[in-house]
């Protein structure tokens, strides 16, 4: 059967961490899914991307988070994976509000890469959506001014791990300023 599991799962060691280190934004549509190449013996590995695929990076710190839901349901038979990445952006500018509104606008495809070196590929398929976000300045002078923004995908699969580099696996980066 299919959905026959064939490997067991020892205690891991405890050498990680949690948190996101950063995330990189690609434009809907710019990663063509026939373009995706898996890795021959582990289709949740992801090899390349295709060429040359413009990736912004947004470096994140503390409060930003992932999250993957697994909605299964029995009775209709059906099994996907919401995909549910919070930002928390410091500081108000106003390139970047040109920015979160044009995040806003579309569904970008996400990689998410955690603090232990891991690359996920969020939204693959489907993209993922600004669901909520506020832009706010607090009341005192140590109180968060910048963005936050939650990010919402539905997807058939889980978020597929990258290997290697996002560079070697056709990625094209930015940085920000």
């Amino acid at each position: 059967m299919a959905c026959d599991i064939a490997l067991g799962r020892l205690e891991p060691c405890k050498d990680s961490v949690g948190g996101i280190n950063a995330v990189y934004f690609v434009n809907y549509g710019d990663m063509p899914i026939a373009d995706v190449v898996y890795d021959v013996t582990d289709t949740d590995m992801i090899t390349s991307v295709g060429t040359a695929i413009a990736a912004y990076k947004f470096d994140v710190r503390g409060a930003s988070t992932y999250t993957e839901n697994i909605q299964s349901s029995r009775e209709n038979g059906t099994t996907a994976f919401e995909q549910v990445l919070e930002l928390q952006l410091k500081k108000l500018t106003k390139e970047d509000h040109k920015t979160i509104k044009l995040l806003s606008y579309g569904r970008p495809h996400i990689v998410i890469e955690d603090n232990n070196g891991n690359f996920l590929l969020s939204g693959l398929e489907y993209g993922m959506d600004v669901t909520g976000g506020t832009v706010v300045t607090g009341g005192a002078m140590s109180d968060t001014s910048g963005y936050t923004l939650t990010f919402t995908g539905m997807e058939k699969v889980p978020a597929n791990f990258i290997e290697g580099t996002l560079t070697a696996a056709g990625f094209t980066v930015t940085e920000g300023v």
